[in-house]
């Protein structure tokens, strides 16, 4: 499958993973050229991705930029964020931090919490 780009929307496919990366980083250029104001990538549609995916949205990111064009992601799965942050690179995609659950914060060790204040 293969993503669909709707004006400067970029819906990525289910499955976007090594044998899918490439095709879909072919399309950026031309999704990136529609219009002026801010790009957009649906990714609420993935259910199969690996670090090739993150290797995609980097690059998207990094051609935003050089268009001087905000880019916005949406939908991501939290899987996903999660695997950006564990690579270090949340940030430059504009993730927000990850947000602790209720249920580790009560199985949280009180002295490593000590230790880290």
């Amino acid at each position: 499958m293969t993503a669909i780009a709707q004006g400067p929307r970029l819906q990525l496919p289910a499955s976007t993973t090594m044998a899918e990366a490439a095709a879909v980083a072919a399309k950026l250029p031309a999704w990136a050229a529609q219009g002026e104001s801010e790009l957009l990538i649906d990714a609420s549609a993935l259910k199969v991705f690996d670090s090739a995916t993150l290797s995609l949205l980097l690059q998207a990111t990094r051609l935003a930029q050089s268009l001087g064009r905000p880019l916005k992601i949406e939908g991501l799965p939290e899987q996903l964020a999660q695997l950006a942050r564990l690579y270090g690179v949340a940030e430059l995609l504009s993730l927000p931090p990850a947000v602790a659950s209720e249920a580790s914060k009560a199985t949280e060790d009180p002295a490593a919490s000590a230790l880290a204040t």
